[in-house]
């Protein structure tokens, strides 16, 4: 992910796989405790709506836009 580029988070796997593989920077607290929320809601130990809140955050924190899907 970088300038003039954007992924569509549908699952937890995909916000885990963005957060590994394309996040433009690999430190900052909320990065790691969204790294930490899809892990723990992967094995079932959290319920997605709060990874979404975490990837969010964590976006914000990296200045990454984030435009949300209409319910």
């Amino acid at each position: 992910m970088g300038l003039g580029h954007y992924a569509v988070i549908n699952s937890v796997w995909d916000a885990a796989r963005t957060l590994l593989h394309e996040w433009p920077v690999d430190d900052g607290e909320d990065y790691f405790e969204a790294v930490k929320s899809c892990l723990d809601a992967i094995i079932g130990d959290l319920p997605p709506e709060e990874v979404r809140a975490s990837f969010i955050r964590a976006a914000q924190e990296a200045g990454i836009a984030v435009i949300e899907a209409a319910d």
